[in-house]
């Protein structure tokens, strides 16, 4: 079993397959062929996972348990090529279940949050940040996911749609209401 290091190297020379293509895809995708996924991909899986949380250590969490699943699971994964949108969902649904965890904790802590810091530390565009995290916060589940994955980390509808296993009309209808709500709740004064 190749060791996954934390930081991806320089790409090593592809090792060839002495076996035929079905006899392969039979077994599902090799380690060579996720280790090759983990080098192309980790950064950009780190970067959908921040969109989707908010520190650092959770996302680098979250993506390291999303390539320890599917590689427990890389014989289903039949086709190499969907490798990386198993990861996605994994990664998507990991983030999930860590803001879970975090909403129950958040109910059971006995003590209110510390407020915010106040206008004056910060800038303008932090204010403007902070606006948009809290509209994206009031939107729907679907809606945030969908809105993040399209536009935060640039995939298309349906690579959107693929990843949260929905259709691309429901990827087209949560992105649209999911910005129209934006719209209204950047407007109105906090």
């Amino acid at each position: 079993m190749p060791v996954i290091a934390p930081m991806p190297a320089a790409r090593p020379a592809r090792i060839s397959n002495q076996r035929d293509g079905a006899e392969a895809a039979a077994e599902g995708t090799s380690v060579d062929h996720l280790t090759e996924t983990y080098r192309a991909h980790y950064r950009s899986l780190l970067g959908l996972a921040a969109l989707l949380l908010d520190d650092t250590a959770s996302c680098e969490d979250v993506v390291q348990e999303a390539f320890i699943r599917v590689h427990s699971a890389r014989k289903r994964v039949r086709d190499p090529e969907k490798t990386l949108a198993y990861l996605r969902q994994t990664v998507v649904n990991l983030s999930r279940s860590a803001l879970r965890r975090r909403i129950l904790g958040l109910k059971l802590l006995s003590k209110p949050m510390p407020d915010m810091a106040s206008a004056e530390e910060g800038a303008y565009d932090r204010l403007e940040r902070d606006s948009l995290i809290k509209a994206m916060k009031g939107l729907q589940r679907r809606q945030r996911e969908v809105l993040v994955l399209r536009y935060f980390a640039d995939m298309t509808e349906a690579q959107v749609a693929e990843t949260l296993g929905i259709s691309l009309g429901s990827v087209k209808a949560y992105g649209s209401r999911g910005i129209a709500a934006l719209r209204v709740a950047m407007e109105t004064p906090a």
